[in-house]
């Protein structure tokens, strides 16, 4: 069956088409659509569309028809539009230019906020979904609860209608894994690992292909796959019943598959694999322990519920379940601890966007972003309509006498609006034109900035409409002042000429250009501090050093060979160290949170909470850090299982002046300092550096290997060699340990590069118009020009003549941009515990800069003025 044509469009038809018309065009575009959607069905509304708007014409629209005259206007108007257009080739170009690269620009942002605000706004109970975060004053906001905090609101809180866990892998190592189908050899390497209640796929509406979301999880050891997973898996079978081992998960497994889900791709929530937390426990009794946080936790309430009561209720959590387990782990000034606890119920749609507050280790986009993009997009595209306004007041005086002598013949001032605005019209279309095909040519480069996979929506059926209203729109709004102005010219005076010397200046084009140089400045400024703020994060001090580190995942799978691989790799001539750890300095890898005391004082003071990574004896000397007292562990030493190496910040918590031979308890065990290593950054710069100790452990998910060699390719080349006699049916997997820092910063180094690609863009949109401008300025004043020439005057006076207004206004811009700079870059480095310095030297270059593009852009047609034969132009 034919679906009917897109109904807005013959709706639009309907109310433009004159009425003996109508029928006969509404049947045969019917009956084209038709035909259409038999033979390309997907592209028949879009066509259908496009051939109504294209009957937009004056011959078929109603007000047309009953006035000739109107049509014949209409005409002449859009005939002397384009020969001003023509006669005109530079002023015209830079118009439709300059507004092109200003529309191109808008439409690309627009493209990547759409995509940014759309994200978690699918869900059919959006109002009714949260994700509950704990916030503790001074200390912050997260999201991990205890295992039974899902079981707790629905006990105690009605309100709530079902809630969900997650234990994101990632917290311990599986969030990537090297996995084997049924019983093939072959080991794959896949992300997007998560441990999930059945529940929780219930609330976030997780639409099933394959099995039922009300039991796929209920019971231990099953797995839920993405499409894309069992695509590529089970191809040309039936992915349930299936099994997927995992090579590096010690809790389980095989997993056999009980469901095939299909993703949203707007969505916070982006997983491969959804393991079963049924059956599992991360040590005996955890499942009832309310001192550890590991579990994310969603909730749904029934609808009409009064979230702020709710929200007000949350308290009741402190006082039934945390503070009775914080006394019996022996906390001191539990009622004080209470009271700086609070819990807010984050909707579901804000956890993509709004999230800057809480820290969860997800991937997010940033509503601040979404702000700057959508300002920047909207401050170039009125620089480019202030070049429109500009460039068509300040050739007045060319239009002045045309103006006169229309009005002595009898044209009314309404009529002449009407004719500038259809040249404004004119000129905004074609300038649409070249933006769509600008944008199409940008697109994968923006893409490119972005991180992300935009595309036109050329098939929507409201994107051309869409773009030709906003056409229509902003060539309205772009020429009503010029259109006025011009409108307004006394016909005695035009006739007069006495208009020409005042169309010379105007304050109104001084003001848009300092605007246009204002806002130009402010992006250069911004962007030479995002670099300063990115080239300080890379090249800072971190306490060990990134460079020459490779690290090679998924080497759990050798089992008991790992540390003979190990080995092997140290007999390589380019390798200096050889580690096996999977807690790194750098995003993604493995964390561990805890509580430590000074011997004797757990239950006498509060915890010292900080990390306790797990390495072996190699990996000081791997990382590049610095031992500043004490020694490091000694792999022959029994004894060094129960001895701890901290960093000089927890020394500095725990009040240690002599840390060495100083016992910690670490739940119920002492484990006795050996050594102290210098602070080293392990987290974003965003955040302070907070204590950490290192023990002696085992996981060997990651080994890092320390290069000290110029070849780094052929070292790579005999790595490979030997990982190939280790594991012939798995792919080695590495990546350098610097690469891997810089990308915890690539949302920063993004917006960098977004914003310098902008700040050319603003500032080649302004120069164009004030290169018209000055264009226009010597033209005018060709005459006076050559009569100073011919009295003696120097190249470097008539320079300086033409120049001097332009730097001024210039000049009053920098004076405007550089506070203004300094406070939104302030704010912005406020967020970062370690960041560069405002410096002066950041305001001096790019004020430079500017100043010496605008000499640059002016001084062409000043040089060039002054390089005229004063015969000619005075003869002329």
């Amino acid at each position: 069956m034919i679906p009917p044509p897109p109904s807005l469009a013959l709706k639009f038809l309907r109310w433009f088409c004159r009425a003996d018309y109508l029928d006969e065009v509404e049947g045969d575009l019917i009956e084209i659509y038709e035909l259409q959607y038999l033979r390309t069905p997907s592209s028949a509304k879009r066509k259908f569309i496009w051939t109504v708007v294209r009957h937009f014409r004056p011959e078929f629209i109603k007000a047309f028809s009953q006035n000739s005259n109107t049509t014949t206007m209409l005409n002449n108007n859009l005939k002397i539009a384009w020969r001003h257009l023509i006669k005109q080739k530079m002023y015209s170009a830079i118009k439709i230019g300059g507004f092109a690269l200003g529309i191109a620009a808008c439409l690309l942002i627009t493209l990547f906020v759409k995509d940014e605000l759309k994200y978690d706004q699918h869900y059919t109970n959006k109002d009714q979904i949260f994700r509950l975060v704990f916030e503790f004053e001074g200390e912050g906001a997260w999201v991990w609860f205890p295992a039974p905090t899902a079981k707790a609101l629905i006990s105690d809180f009605p309100e709530i209608e079902k809630a969900g866990r997650l234990l994101n892998a990632e917290s311990f190592g599986a969030g990537t894994s090297e996995i084997q189908i049924n019983d093939d050899a072959q080991i794959f390497h896949e992300s997007g690992f998560t441990y999930a209640d059945h529940e929780l796929l219930e609330i976030l509406e997780i639409d099933f292909i394959k099995g039922d979301s009300r039991s796929a999880l209920t019971q231990p050891n099953t797995i839920v796959i993405s499409e894309e997973k069992a695509k590529k898996f089970f191809p040309k079978e039936d992915p349930i019943g299936q099994t997927i081992v995992m090579k590096n998960n010690a809790r389980g497994g095989p997993f056999t598959i009980t469901g095939v889900v299909q993703l949203k791709e707007a969505s916070h929530f982006q997983y491969d694999f959804f393991m079963t937390l049924t059956g599992v426990e991360l040590w005996p009794g955890e499942q009832d322990f309310w001192n550890a946080t590991n579990y994310h936790t969603y909730f749904k309430v029934h609808p009409n519920t009064n979230i702020k009561q709710l929200e007000d209720k949350l308290d009741q959590i402190t006082k039934k379940y945390f503070a009775p387990a914080w006394v019996a782990a022996g906390d001191q000034g539990v009622e004080e601890e209470s009271k700086k606890v609070s819990y807010h119920m984050q909707p579901v749609s804000d956890i993509h966007l709004y999230n800057e507050e809480i820290v969860d280790n997800l991937n997010h986009g940033d509503i601040r972003f979404v702000w700057i993009f959508s300002a920047v997009a909207l401050f170039i595209l009125l620089i480019a309509a202030i070049n429109f306004i500009n460039l068509s007041t300040a050739r007045s005086a060319n239009r002045a006498l045309e103006v006169g002598l229309r009005k002595t013949v009898g044209s009314s001032r309404g009529t002449l609006i009407n004719q500038f605005l259809t040249e404004s019209f004119v000129f905004s279309f074609i300038a649409f034109v070249v933006a769509l095909c600008l944008a199409s040519l940008l697109l994968p480069y923006f893409n490119t900035l972005s991180g992300k996979a935009l595309a036109l929506p050329l098939a929507e059926w409201w994107f051309l409409p869409g773009l030709f209203g906003t056409c229509l729109l902003l060539g309205i709004l772009a020429g009503f002042y010029p259109a006025l102005y011009l409108s307004s010219f006394k016909p005695i005076n035009t006739l007069k000429g006495n208009l020409s010397k005042g169309s010379k200046s105007s304050g109104l084009r001084s003001t848009l250009v300092v605007f246009q140089f204002t806002t130009s400045i402010v992006l250069i400024i911004a962007t030479f501090i995002i670099h300063r703020q990115m080239s300080f994060i890379l090249n800072k001090d971190l306490g060990f050093d990134k460079n020459q580190v490779l690290m090679i995942q998924g080497t759990n799978t050798l089992g008991d060979q790992s540390i003979t691989f190990k080995n092997e790799l140290l007999n390589l001539a380019g390798v200096e160290n050889v580690s096996i750890s999977d807690y790194l300095p750098v995003a993604g890898t493995m964390r561990d949170n805890n509580a430590f005391h000074k011997e004797g004082m757990r239950g006498k003071e509060n915890p010292i909470l900080g990390q306790i990574w797990k390495v072996d004896a190699n990996y000081i000397n791997t990382m590049g850090m610095n031992l500043i007292d004490g020694r490091n562990f000694n792999a022959d030493m029994i004894s060094d299982s129960l001895s701890l190496i901290i960093n000089q910040k927890m020394a500095d918590a725990m009040g240690f002046e002599n840390p060495v031979g100083q016992r910690i308890q670490h739940f119920s065990r002492l484990k006795t300092v050996i050594g102290v290593i210098d602070n080293f950054h392990f987290e974003s710069m965003k955040d302070e550096i907070r204590p950490l100790c290192l023990a002696v452990g085992s996981n060997s998910a990651t080994t890092s290997v320390k290069m000290q060699t110029e070849d780094i390719a052929g070292t790579i080349t005999s790595i490979e060699r030997i990982w190939k006699q280790f594991a012939p049916n798995q792919e080695i997997r590495y990546s350098f340990l610097d690469d891997r820092f810089a990308l915890m910063y690539q949302d920063v180094q993004r917006m960098g590069t977004i914003l310098s690609s902008f700040s050319v863009l603003a500032i080649v949109v302004a120069c164009l118009g004030l290169f018209a401008l000055s264009a226009f300025m010597v033209e005018q004043r060709t005459k006076e020009i050559s009569i100073r020439l011919v009295l003696g005057a120097s190249l470097s006076h008539i320079f300086q003549l033409l120049t001097s207004n332009f730097l001024k206004l210039v000049a009053i811009s920098i004076l405007i941009a550089a506070p203004m700079a300094y406070y939104f870059m302030d704010q912005w480095l406020a967020d970062y515990t370690y960041r560069t310095t405002l410096g002066w030297d950041v305001f001096i270059i790019s004020s430079g800069l500017v100043i010496l593009i605008a000499i640059g852009t002016v001084g062409y047609q000043s040089v060039k003025a002054g390089l005229i034969s004063p015969t000619e132009n005075l003869r002329g």
